[in-house]
């Protein structure tokens, strides 16, 4: 890093000080602090919310699954269209939540279960949130040292000081600093303009390593790899351990079941303007996912080519020293040894980075994985902090917070979120590959939670009892899934050729941790409480219901069995989903609150419905087309596949002409984004201002503070 690295990082970092700053005078309510005022526009939340989610961690994340399969993981990940086509058309998951109006997940709990129901699951998500969250810090610090060739210590004034724990400190902090200067506002301002710079400097970087590195070399890397662990030919993954084609499978189910599951970004899914645009942006998010993240492709195969390629054998070569004794300076000795192994795949690509890139763009470099770094922490900061408040204490309460006393607390709940992952970072040592612990961790949570949220906002049937039974069930096993990946492997096995009484089950634990991945236990675990939520609602005792009905109201079109059980009290009750959904009756002025039997037409039956103003339908046709016609291809190309034996020096041609096509989607993307999002940061701050000259918050404003008052629908 030269004196020209430092300033670009350094120019950002003051861009992102005045955009929080601009944020804190519009602050005024719990409203604000919590849904930004709900006045995103599409393309702001679309940029904003995907870069939340591409913090270093992810990104580290994809660089450990592409170094392993390559090109293969893009061919699996196509099986992901299906799912988001339907999900994009029918605004899976997020137009029906924006419509119920809660702040947090949890809330929307209470008003569909039960105020019990609420704390418990705002809990658990909490719990699991922070112990998820809690290794984003110490990945983050060791990718910047090793990227930036940072001393394991330095000096000042007179005192050694260790550089890590000090690192940690300085990127929370700047994280922290705008998180509680303005809230969501300033999140989704600041996760804008940081995604903004790190799609243009992704896409320079990916044209620098692909001209320099040539794609000679990188396909001689590429199809040296073993026979049956491919990285171009997917049908060729025989003994890829991790990553094969049933961990990609495993992906759509959880893609589909857990939308909008997880916590860590809850803040956007409350900050549209209303229900349709919150679809909108779920739409152009796809975009993002399937083009801009060519970088976590590129980068780690470009780096492996680097690596093993003989014509960069010398340039490579402090890369592979650093990777030997980078382990022995951080961990002890007789550390866990997947440890070792976890700590070296972590830092392969930000050592080779910091070789491989020139003087401007290593700077370039470090200030979008600073924004990818900032982006993820400081809404993870806003959603955990928050949910504590809201979720776990605030439903003790029998009076209400004033609005000063409300952000106070949520300031202070922050601030503890960051106290405790520094210290989990210090201490704690992950023994996987990082996608492994966040799908088991992640699990804690959604795997029941899944279930809860899809049966609450589409079915009618759906009880407390199935919620609290389905969120138990996922608690229970993937609990049970951290405790097994986290023994070492070698204290299983001394136990399992012993006699004692351990030598069972620890026999057991050893037969899973050989053979299930996360992923696959996290599938599991969906699967039960998916499973358990349905049969509870159909066979155990039914919620009170809101209103009384007759019995021969009560589901006329019935099979005969289910009718003439109508009394048994152990019938599933009907629950009012238009009352939460806000919709006939229940509609609120400037909120939209269509459903699919307000549907005439097919175009609207399938998604479109007259909410779509000309241009979102042809934004709309174009999205749903990209996958569409990538479907098709997988398809046409697996079933040709099975009949005829394709050579990989094919997949390799063919992967090298998809590389450039994606590459100038990606432009244009990134353009067309970009813009968009400016136009909608501009109409954030203009509605800001106009509710800011207003002497006090309405009453409404005032009242929102996300408790329910009164009794759940």
């Amino acid at each position: 890093m030269q004196l020209l690295d430092w300033s670009i990082v350094l120019s950002f970092v003051l861009v992102l000080v005045w955009a929080a700053l601009s944020t804190r005078k519009y602050t005024r309510s719990v409203s604000a602090f919590l849904a930004a005022e709900r006045c995103g526009g599409r393309y702001l939340i679309a940029i904003a919310d995907e870069m939340s989610k591409l913090g270093v961690i992810t990104l580290v994340w994809y660089f450990e699954l592409n170094y392993r399969v390559g090109f293969t993981a893009i061919w699996w990940a196509l099986l992901e269209g299906p799912a988001l086509i339907v999900m994009a058309l029918s605004g899976w998951v997020i137009y029906r939540y924006r419509q119920t109006r809660a702040m947090t997940l949890a809330q929307f709990f209470e008003i569909r279960y039960s105020r019990n129901f609420r704390i418990f699951a705002g809990l658990l998500a909490y719990v699991a949130g922070i112990i998820n969250f809690g290794i984003f810090p110490s990945i983050g610090a060791r990718f910047f040292i090793a990227l930036c060739d940072l001393p394991a210590t330095f000096s000042l004034v007179g005192v050694e000081l260790a550089t890590y724990p000090i690192l940690m400190i300085a990127l929370l902090g700047l994280a922290l600093v705008f998180t509680l200067l303005g809230g969501q506002i300033a999140v989704i301002v600041t996760d804008f303009i940081q995604g903004a710079l790190s799609n243009t400097a992704f896409l320079v970087i990916i044209v620098f390593l692909l001209i320099n590195i040539q794609w000679d070399r990188i396909g001689e890397v590429l199809l040296s790899a073993p026979e049956q662990a491919s990285m171009v030919h997917p049908f060729r993954l025989g003994k890829e351990d991790y990553f094969d084609p049933w961990y990609f499978v495993i992906g759509v189910v959880v893609l589909f079941y857990c939308a909008r599951g997880w916590q860590g970004t809850q803040g956007y899914n409350c900050a549209a303007k209303n229900a349709h645009e919150a679809k909108m942006a779920g739409i152009l998010a796809g975009w993002r996912f399937r083009v801009l993240m060519l970088v976590t492709l590129i980068v780690p195969i470009c780096v492996r080519t680097f690596v093993e390629h003989p014509d960069f054998a010398a340039d490579a070569a402090p890369v592979h020293h650093a990777l030997e004794t980078a382990a022995g300076d951080v961990l002890p000795d007789d550390a866990n040894p997947n440890a070792r192994a976890a700590l070296q795949n972590q830092l392969r690509t930000p050592l080779a980075l910091n070789v491989m890139l020139p003087t401007g763009l290593l700077g370039l470099a470090c200030a979008a994985m600073l924004a990818a770094f900032i982006s993820t922490h400081d809404t993870y900061l806003h959603s955990w902090g928050t949910i504590l408040v809201q979720d776990v204490i605030l439903p003790f309460r029998k009076h209400p917070l004033t609005p000063r006393q409300h952000l106070r607390l949520l300031r202070l709940s922050i601030f503890g979120v960051a106290v405790f992952i520094f210290l989990f970072s210090l201490l704690f040592q992950h023994t996987q590959y990082v996608a492994m612990f966040l799908a088991i961790t992640g699990a804690v949570f959604v795997s029941g939670a899944g279930a809860a949220i899809i049966g609450g906002l589409y079915w009618k049937h759906g009880t407390t009892l199935a919620a609290w039974s389905a969120m138990i069930t996922g608690m229970v096993l993937s609990t049970l899934g951290i405790i097994i990946k986290q023994v070492d492997p070698r204290l299983l096995e001394a136990a399992t050729r012993s006699e004692s009484l351990y030598a069972g089950p620890a026999s057991w634990m050893l037969r899973i941790q050989t053979n299930l991945t996360g992923q696959e236990m996290t599938f599991w675990a969906i699967a039960l409480a998916g499973a358990t939520y349905a049969m509870v609602s159909l066979i155990g005792p039914g919620d009170t219901p809101d209103a009384p009905r007759q019995a021969d109201d009560i589901d006329a079109d019935a099979p005969d069995w289910w009718r003439r059980n109508s009394d048994n009290p152990l019938r599933p009750t009907e629950f009012n989903m238009d009352r939460l959904l806000h919709r006939g009756q229940y509609q609120i002025e400037g909120e939209t609150s269509l459903s699919f039997r307000d549907a005439t037409t097919w175009l609207e039956k399938l998604g479109f419905t007259r909410e779509f103003s000309g241009r979102d339908r042809v934004v709309t046709y174009i999205t749903v087309g990209w996958p569409l016609a990538w479907t098709v291809i997988f398809l046409v190309v697996s079933v040709y596949n099975i009949f005829v034996d394709v050579p990989p020096e094919s997949w390799l041609s063919f992967w090298h002409g998809w590389t450039w096509f994606i590459l100038a989607c990606g432009t244009v993307v990134t353009v067309w984004f970009t813009i968009g999002g400016f136009l909608d940061m501009k109409s954030l701050y203009r509605t800001l201002r106009t509710r800011a000259q207003e002497a006090t918050p309405s009453a409404a404003e005032e009242q929102e503070d996300g408790r329910v008052e009164h009794d759940p629908v």
